[in-house]
C-alpha cells in the first residue's frame, strides 16, 4: 500500500477524471481503478472482478448519511448512487 500526500487533491481528482460533482473526502486506487468517496465494498469487488472497458473508477459524491463509514445510529440512511466514470462516460453503477 502506498499513501500519497493529498495537499493538491483537486489536481489528483482532475488527473483521475473525477468530475467536481463526484468528488468527496478521499480517493483510493486499487489495481488501476480509482474509488472516490464512500463506495460500498461490494461495488468495489464487483468492478475489480469485471474491469469493464472504458471504466476507470467508481465514485459516491459528497458524504451521504448511511453510506459506508457515514452510518449514524438512530438516523435514517439517505439513498445514494454510485457512479462509474472513465472513457465510457459517467453512468449510474449502483443505487443504495
Amino acid at each position: 500500500m502506498k499513501v500519497v500526500d493529498d495537499s493538491n487533491r483537486a489536481a489528483l481528482q482532475k488527473k483521475l477524471g473525477i468530475s467536481p460533482t463526484l468528488q468527496s473526502c478521499h480517493t483510493a486506487i486499487i489495481d488501476g481503478i480509482a474509488f472516490e468517496g464512500h463506495v460500498p465494498i461490494e461495488d468495489m469487488k464487483r468492478i475489480l472482478a469485471a474491469k469493464p472497458k472504458g471504466v476507470t473508477g467508481l465514485a459516491v459524491g459528497g458524504m451521504p448519511l448511511g453510506s459506508p463509514g457515514m452510518e449514524v445510529p438512530g438516523q435514517k440512511p439517505q439513498p445514494f448512487v454510485v457512479y462509474s466514470f472513465g472513457a465510457a462516460g459517467q453512468k449510474i453503477y449502483a443505487r443504495h
